[in-house]
């Protein structure tokens, strides 16, 4: 029996709506549960991981009226902005747009995605501007100074993304590992949240459109439609939410091997008003492909499904301190792509508001002062099968659930409003 939105924003007003998570959904169907459309209404999903295609647009003063003509190049911490485009000619206010991947001339590790979480978290950020006058000064501005500071997807919350393994003889330098990308497939890393991604969970974009309400790192935003690159089969979505609503724990900055990256988390609810997306909800992660590609040629060469990386695994690491053997140089401190491992008063310290739970430290700690199953990827190719240790997730499942969670009490709080989309994206 086929619904609406309109039917089910009915029931959910009249508290009579079942509202669930994309992971409850799971755990009913490994249980052997027969679901319908008449059981559920609402399934929330979510995703937490890199997502490089991010930029944001601020607006902000940053002198007096006629103090400057116009600002010809601006940095924010170090980051480069493009000014404009308009260009609030001697009003003393600066447009810029920061892209998302823009890096600091100050300090190699630090990118834009660290930049956008220290304006959410009220940091103070210096500005440097130079003017087309050839005047430099420099002052503080925080997220409360700024009138207009939005936060756009370009690319965001694939359906689900690939694994990684290094086929050539030599290490490769790359976004998607945290070091140096082992050489001859001795490991493997990974993006996507498997089953309770969002559009795995809604896969012919039914209910996800232009105009459909969503959260992004927390704070309520909408889709504008398909991002870069996005096709009918590899679906992915642009969209914009405003900065001063968001969480920092759900955003930041990632340390790779080719330099800083960008963190942005996604929550959207599916309406089940079809069959098909009914279907879809129920693939639990041994039914999701996982690309398997190499990193050096960026090709596919196979194939494997998300319960090698979410199934059996854990979702966070786990600490003990005790157990450091104190090595000369410590690993997981110099490495954590998240800067989350550090000592205070000689005692080791895992900052879980920073952690990632990427996994990394678990396997290149020799004292397992860092825990963590991370699951292998178990593929064939040329007639081979092979057994590779995932060694860094770029997805954060455990934030990920923890999202679809928050999103699933804010509906049925009748904080969170279900929307109809203005337009399909995909006809």
């Amino acid at each position: 029996m086929e619904s609406s939105v309109s039917k089910i924003r009915e029931k959910l007003d009249k508290k009579e709506a079942v509202v669930m998570t994309a992971q409850e959904v799971s755990e009913l169907v490994a249980k052997g549960e027969d679901i319908s459309t008449m059981d559920v209404d609402v399934v929330t999903t979510a995703t937490r991981a890199i997502m490089s295609g991010t930029y944001a647009i601020l607006s902000f003063p940053v002198n007096s009226p006629a103090h400057f003509k116009r600002a010809s190049k601006v940095l924010l911490n170090g980051i480069p902005a493009h000014v404009g485009p308009c260009p609030n000619e001697r009003l003393g206010i600066l447009d810029l747009i920061v892209f998302g991947t823009a890096h600091s001339t100050y300090e190699h590790n630090y990118g834009a995605g660290h930049l956008f979480r220290e304006l959410v978290e009220g940091k103070n950020i210096e500005v440097a501007v130079e003017t087309d006058e050839n005047v430099s000064f420099k002052c503080d501005v925080r997220l409360e100074d700024m009138p207009y500071a939005k936060l756009y997807a370009t690319r965001h919350t694939f359906k689900n993304y690939a694994a990684f393994v290094n086929c050539s003889s030599e290490p490769v330098d790359t976004i998607f590992h945290a070091a140096s990308f082992d050489p001859d497939m001795k490991e493997a890393t990974l993006s996507g949240s498997g089953e309770i991604n969002p559009i795995q969970n809604d896969p012919n974009m039914e209910t996800i459109g232009v105009g459909t309400r969503m959260l992004m790192n927390g704070a309520e935003g909408f889709v504008i439609g398909d991002g870069t690159r996005s096709s009918p089969g590899k679906p992915n979505l642009a969209g914009v939410a405003d900065m001063h609503d968001m969480d920092p724990a759900l955003m930041g900055g990632f340390k790779t091997s080719a330099g800083p990256e960008c963190i942005a988390s996604w929550a959207i609810a599916i309406p089940v008003t079809s069959q098909s997306i009914l279907d879809a909800v129920m693939e639990t992660d041994k039914d999701i492909p996982m690309v398997v590609n190499d990193i050096d040629k960026r090709t596919m060469i196979s194939s494997s499904t998300y319960a090698d990386a979410w199934k059996g695994t854990d979702r966070s690491v786990g600490f003990h301190p005790n157990s450091c053997i104190n090595c000369d140089t410590c690993e997981p401190t110099r490495d954590c792509p998240m800067n989350a491992i550090y000592y205070k008063n000689d005692k080791m310290v895992l900052d879980r508001y920073l952690c990632f739970n990427c996994g990394l430290c678990s396997t290149i700690c020799p004292g397992n002062v860092f825990t963590a199953e991370l699951g292998k990827l178990h593929f064939e190719m040329d007639d081979k099968k092979y057994d590779i240790p995932i060694v860094l997730r770029q997805t954060d499942r455990k934030r990920s659930e923890e999202l679809a969670v928050k999103l699933k009490k804010k509906i049925e709080d009748g904080e969170f409003k279900l929307n109809e989309m203005v337009e399909r994206i995909y006809p």
